[in-house]
């Protein structure tokens, strides 16, 4: 299984976005193919103070995927990519 970690925050229009992307995405995959973790810096000060400047924040399997922006054929080349 595939691991994507969406880091945001409140009130965040591109956090917003991104959300909308992930889902279509992983809606689109086989079940259970991609586990799915939202985290929002307001409520960790590691995740602040790492990625303030650049959520919303896609990690798949822990290594950066994108910030700022998510492309939905970037990320679903990425997830169809990875191992199972």
């Amino acid at each position: 299984m595939t691991a994507l970690t969406l880091i945001s925050k409140p009130d965040c229009h591109l956090c917003d976005v991104a959300r909308e992307i992930v889902d279509t995405v992983v809606a689109d995959l086989p079940e259970g193919r991609v586990e799915v973790e939202e985290l929002s810096i307001s409520d960790d000060p590691g995740l602040y103070a790492q990625w303030w400047e650049k959520i919303p924040v896609v990690l798949v399997d822990g290594e950066l995927h994108a910030h700022w922006r998510v492309s939905a054929e970037r990320l679903r080349a990425a997830l169809e990519g990875s191992p199972s």
